[in-house]
């Protein structure tokens, strides 16, 4: 049982007030399609129970049936609305030109939509996912403001955007006196560094925007799955994932397996496994206020929680980061680095 280990494991947002645990569940590609509904229920539960409190889903995920999921689960549990974080995401709603995107309308009718399939009264963040160019910063906040306002969600934040995007939203935001966004939901991984750790530390401290960060196994080609080729049963080997199998058996992707191999000897070293030490290696980032993690079975889950003791255990110290990084080859240079 984990919940010892998850005592210290909550982080402000960014620097709002919101305390959300160092690793949340996302049910991005799961719920509502590849596992059922009784194991979304385990991974759930287990996790609320060992200390996390975070739950991401979108609109777009599985055509809407994630939130349902979701919503029942919740329901049928009873757990106190309080003591958990549920966070959506709003763009791709539908087919419609009207149902997707970033304008009033879609923001306003996207969150009811997945309210009621949440079956929830509010979420506690809605992200914009994707800036989008068709409209108007101004726009985009005073739809954020005004659902806040009305009471349908507790805070905003933004996805996949870029660090200029979010520094205009924010100049908007104190323009016209409206809310800013709290957090950017950013890719992060071994081989995806510059934005987490150059561009949002800076507007963490600029302008108090956290990050919570999503793929820290890079869909599972850290765990090494795909170290002799794409089984059959990965996602890789899935519809739509073309893209995937192409980064897996790119000379890119080739390199990045051999260094995989390196990294699971040094996990071994320290008695952790692999996902482990790459989740660990996510937390200690700073401004990375929540680690999602994507899961499709339980015994994934409890080894996943167990980067808290990673982290919490001290396996994960400056020499270890530094034999990483030297592995990895990729730190990205901060702007004070670069000057020097």
């Amino acid at each position: 049982h984990l919940t010892s280990l998850f005592s210290s494991g909550e982080k402000n947002l960014g620097k709002s007030g919101l305390r959300v645990s160092c690793l949340g569940l996302g049910t991005w590609v799961t719920f509502g399609s590849q596992i059922s509904d009784e194991m979304a229920e385990n991974l759930m539960t287990i996790a609320y129970e060992n200390g996390v409190n975070l739950f991401d889903t979108a609109e777009v995920y599985a055509s809407g049936r994630a939130e349902i999921t979701l919503g029942n689960i919740i329901k049928k549990k009873g757990w106190r609305r309080s003591s958990f974080v549920i966070t959506t995401k709003i763009y791709w709603g539908g087919q419609a030109e009207t149902e997707r995107g970033l304008s009033r309308k879609h923001i306003i009718e996207g969150l009811r939509g997945s309210l009621s399939r949440l079956q929830l009264d509010y979420v506690d963040i809605v992200f914009a996912n994707r800036n989008d160019v068709n409209s108007p910063m101004e726009e985009i906040v005073r739809a954020m403001t005004f659902v806040i306002n009305q009471g349908m969600a507790m805070y905003w934040g933004t996805s996949r955007w870029s660090a200029m995007e979010i520094m205009e939203a924010y100049s908007v935001a104190r323009q016209f006196n409206l809310i800013p966004p709290v957090c950017e939901q950013a890719e992060y991984h071994y081989f995806q560094r510059d934005k987490v750790e150059v561009q949002l530390p800076e507007l963490y401290h600029k302008i108090g925007v956290g990050a919570m960060t999503w793929s820290p196994l890079a869909c599972g080609l850290i765990t090494g799955k795909y170290s002799d080729g794409v089984p059959e049963c990965s996602r890789a080997a899935m519809k739509g994932y073309q893209w995937l199998r192409e980064r897996v058996n790119s000379e890119e992707g080739r390199r990045q397996l051999a260094k995989i191999k390196e990294l699971h000897l040094l996990a071994d070293r320290l008695g952790c496994t692999a996902a482990q030490l790459a989740i660990a290696w996510c937390l200690r980032s700073e401004g990375v206020s929540s680690v999602l993690l994507g899961v499709s079975n339980t015994d994934q889950l409890i080894e996943n929680l167990g980067a808290l003791r990673v982290q919490l255990a001290s396996l994960f110290s400056s020499h270890t980061y530094n034999v990483m990084d030297a592995l990895l080859g990729n730190k990205p240079h901060t702007k004070k680095e670069s000057r020097a």
